[in-house]
């Protein structure tokens, strides 16, 4: 299940929900990835303020880490109103987007 290599395409048309479009549009394809993490967040201040001082750790870190792979997301943007959309996709550990569609049946 995981050792395939997902290919998906650069461009996909597919529905889009902003009232602009409400139809079917070309979405442009990029994998999508996390922001760097914020340092006014509420958590990051309350963790950082708990922190402080003397004590050590005072949250668990968390080590049991069981999965070898993350899940894929794809980030649509329409390419008529530049609307994005996060699609999840499945777990792979090798993942490309590729100029044409794959043959056969829908790998993405």
């Amino acid at each position: 299940d995981v050792t395939f290599m997902v290919n998906a395409p650069k461009t996909t048309r597919t529905f889009c929900k902003a009232p602009k479009c409400r139809n079917h549009q070309v979405f442009k394809v990029t994998q999508y990835k996390a922001g760097k993490a914020s340092l006014v967040a509420q958590g990051k201040r309350r963790y950082d303020n708990k922190q402080a001082g003397f004590g050590g750790q005072t949250k668990p870190v968390f080590h049991k880490k069981a999965k070898t792979t993350k899940k894929i997301t794809l980030r649509l943007t329409c390419t008529n109103c530049k609307t994005v959309r996060l699609k999840p996709i499945k777990r792979s550990k090798h993942f490309e987007i590729c100029d044409k569609k794959p043959k056969g049946k829908s790998a993405y």
